[in-house]
């Protein structure tokens, strides 16, 4: 049997994501921490959409999309939690494609707030549509934990 030839088309390339950002959260770091878990778990949406996702807080737990009758979409791995100041992801993330991702929430307290860093390092035959719009999705992730930290505050 004749081996398969194997072709590249001209936009499969690999490609490199790094989104770093840093926001002020007037929040005490425990609760700002608790708003970053629930961001990236009850509380994940996409824009103005809900996307719930799980979250299994401890060295190795799962970051999936639960559709029921055991459908979803896996996300990734907790690979580093110290809480309330660091938590690190692994995996495909957003990707059903060759990729490798790692995203770091950082949390320092300062006077009667918390700085959060968040960074996003990754690479893999990214889709164009994915490689512009991920900076746009970050940030509205950030949004959206600030504004968890605010009703907290507030209720």
């Amino acid at each position: 049997m004749p081996a398969t030839p194997i072709s590249a088309a001209t936009d499969d390339q690999i490609r490199t994501i790094r989104v770093h950002k840093e926001t002020f959260i007037s929040a005490p770091i425990d609760i700002a921490y608790e708003c970053v878990l629930d961001e990236l778990g009850p509380e994940n949406q996409l824009p103005g959409k809900p996307m719930p996702m799980i979250l299994e807080t401890f060295p190795g737990g799962r970051w999936y999309r639960d559709l029921g009758n055991n459908a979803g979409h896996f996300w990734g791995h907790i690979q580093v939690i110290k809480p309330p100041a660091l938590i690190e992801i692994v995996g495909p993330l957003f990707m059903s494609y060759a990729g490798s991702n790692h995203l770091q929430y950082k949390l320092r307290a300062e006077g009667e707030g918390t700085w959060l860093t968040f960074l996003h390092t990754g690479f893999g035959f990214i889709a164009e549509d994915h490689l512009q719009g991920v900076n746009e999705g970050w940030q509205g992730s950030l949004n959206r934990i600030v504004d968890l930290v605010k009703k907290r505050m507030n209720s």
